[in-house]
């Protein structure tokens, strides 16, 4: 149909004869329901007489408009509505009334939304236009191009005369809707336990599955609508049915984090041994979110057995996320602290990780780490050490914990041989973590042990020189070390190899003048001296390395020597005067 404009339409009017110049008076505005001309809000221009009249509710000049232009009350704007549409969005049950008796065959329109009337009306809660077109034969269950049906539009609304109107005219109570859901799934997720008992009346179906095998009652779980559940689990739904990725109910509180509906499934037979295709149990998802009070729920009804099957355990996932009050609730029931993972899981980190100690330090959890380290958990379990994963993660108060427990602060890295402490290279530029590990007895002085000495060394420029030895690993700009497990190369990497390389050659400065603060009389190699010649301002750190050391520093050097590392983090409770402590712990 050709588009007409608003003053081409009264043009026709007019020359339809005079039984039309009242309709166009009114439409002008002259005379609207009582309102004068300037009361009424305008209107663009090429808006149909007709549907200006549905608007404002003028059902005399909808009456003479369908009697003398009926085919007017079928035209389509550009979204695909025709007039029926306009009234029952606007409201207004005459005109509907009127425009029915004119097109009763329209009553299922539906615009290029795929939006019928009664669709529109129950959108906009207008309850006398939804049953005047129930009443006209409105089908319920014709649904939007988003799949939105009437019923699951009222449902979502919360309306409960509306619900139990469409459903009175014959809705399909169990008609899937966006993504498989039902209205009962919406009803749920509104936890409105009136609309769901009007929906169970009409026979809606208690477990129905979305699109992702996902039940009411998952939902309401997931949501932690009590009433809801409460009435869908009186009404004898299934607490035990499961997602496609194989989550129950049970699961999906537990990470919700409601205790109540936690106890409530439980006692109404919830599974708390049945996995998720992870392999996770609901303990095991309480435990990642740190709900601490549904992991003492969920201890005592979840099978120890199951645990040990289990790829991984509650309290590595604890430890993993920083929950250190779940870990500390886990540990207290009986975990056991140095539980390893699973071959099969823990070979997919390249570090082989394996002890929830080592997942709390990866993932910065010094918290978490601290509680396991009071459970008794062990430095020694994991293929790398833990304080060279926390050194590598630059945490300084990470690494004071650890060697204060005991940690070897020389600890070697599996993939990376070298001459010196692994710690040192991991370091890279961050001097006060380096000298947290030098004041704790990391050997320094293997740092200018060099085979070569003051003779020529054997590597090419600073640019080619590759950071660890023959394995193949170069060191990349962002100055990481690989902490796996591969296979070492034969030949170890020095110390003067490692910082002459063009990753770590621009610190090398500060680097040399803090190691030979915790090291005697030493004498630095050719390399060494080549890079300390490079810049000006490293000149002082190499006569400080030729001159003859300190008397003062040289006997704190021996008798930290002497007291050995494992013993250093025992000065402070030596029975000696604060500043010999302080003189001794480098503090002076």
């Amino acid at each position: 149909m050709t588009k007409f404009s608003y003053s081409e339409y009264l043009s026709q009017f007019r020359n339809a004869g005079g039984k039309c110049n009242n309709v166009v008076s009114r439409l002008r505005g002259d005379s609207v329901r009582g309102h004068s001309q300037s009361d009424v809000p305008s209107e663009p221009e090429d808006v149909e007489p007709v549907v200006f009249a549905v608007r404002r509710g003028d059902v005399k000049a909808v009456n003479e408009l369908a009697t003398s232009a009926p085919l007017s009350l079928l035209k389509e704007n550009k979204d695909g509505w025709i007039p029926l549409h306009d009234a029952a969005f606007c409201g207004q049950t005459q005109c509907l009334k009127i425009l029915l008796k004119a097109h009763p065959g329209t009553v299922d329109k539906r615009t290029l939304q795929e939006q019928t009337a009664l669709l529109l009306a129950v959108s906009c809660e207008h309850l006398s236009c939804v049953r005047c077109l129930l009443e006209t034969g409105a089908d319920p269950d014709i649904s939007s191009k988003n799949k939105e049906t009437p019923l699951y539009k009222a449902c979502e609304l919360e309306n409960v005369d509306m619900v139990s109107l469409i459903l009175s005219y014959g809705a399909t109570v169990n008609q899937r809707c966006g993504q498989g859901w039902t209205a009962l799934h919406e009803a749920v997720s509104r936890d409105n336990t009136e609309i769901c008992e009007i929906l169970t009346r009409a026979r809606a179906t208690m477990n129905p599955s979305n699109t992702y095998s996902v039940t009411p009652l998952i939902v309401a779980a997931q949501r932690g609508q009590m009433r809801a559940l409460c009435y869908l689990i009186g009404k004898g739904a299934d607490v035990n049915m499961q997602t496609c990725d194989g989550n129950t109910a049970l699961h999906e509180a537990s990470k919700n984090g409601t205790k109540e509906s936690v106890a409530l499934l439980l006692t109404k037979n919830a599974d708390a041994n049945k996995p998720n295709n992870s392999g996770l149990l609901p303990i095991h998802i309480a435990a990642q979110y740190g709900h601490h009070e549904i992991v003492s729920m969920l201890v005592s009804v979840t099978s120890r057995a199951r645990l040990r099957h289990s790829c991984v355990s509650p309290l590595h996932l604890a430890a993993e996320h920083n929950r250190h009050t779940v870990a500390a609730v886990l540990l207290k029931t009986g975990a056991d602290v140095n539980a390893t993972l699973a071959s099969s899981h823990s070979m997919q980190y390249t570090d082989r990780r394996a002890t929830a100690l080592y997942f709390a330090i990866a993932n910065g959890s010094t918290k978490t780490a601290e509680v396991l380290l009071n459970a008794g958990a062990s430095l020694s379990l994991d293929p790398v050490s833990p304080l060279l994963m926390a050194v590598h993660q630059g945490c300084v108060s990470t690494v004071s914990l650890l060697l204060d427990r005991g940690a070897d602060v020389n600890a070697r890295l599996p993939s990376y041989a070298t001459t010196f402490p692994s710690v040192v290279a991991l370091c890279m530029d961050n001097l006060p973590l380096l000298k947290c590990l030098l004041d704790n007895g990391c050997d320094a002085l293997s740092c200018f042990s060099c085979t070569y000495g003051c003779a020529s060394h054997l590597t090419t420029s600073g640019s080619d020189i590759r950071a660890v030895g023959s394995n193949g690993f170069v060191l990349q700009n962002d100055n990481m070390l690989p902490l796996n497990c591969s296979e070492p190369s034969d030949r170890e990497t020095q110390f003067c190899e490692w910082i002459y390389s063009s990753v770590m050659c621009q610190w090398a400065g500060p680097i040399i003048d803090l190691l030979l603060e915790h090291v005697g009389h030493i004498q630095l190699c050719s390399k060494l001296t080549e890079l300390l010649d490079s810049r000006e301002e490293w000149l002082a750190v190499k006569r400080k390395s030729s001159s003859p050391r300190p008397l003062m520093h040289l006997c704190r050097f021996r008798i930290r020597t002497q007291i050995g590392r494992h013993r250093l983090k025992s000065l402070p409770s030596l029975p000696l005067p604060d500043r010999l402590i302080r003189y001794l712990s480098l503090a002076d």
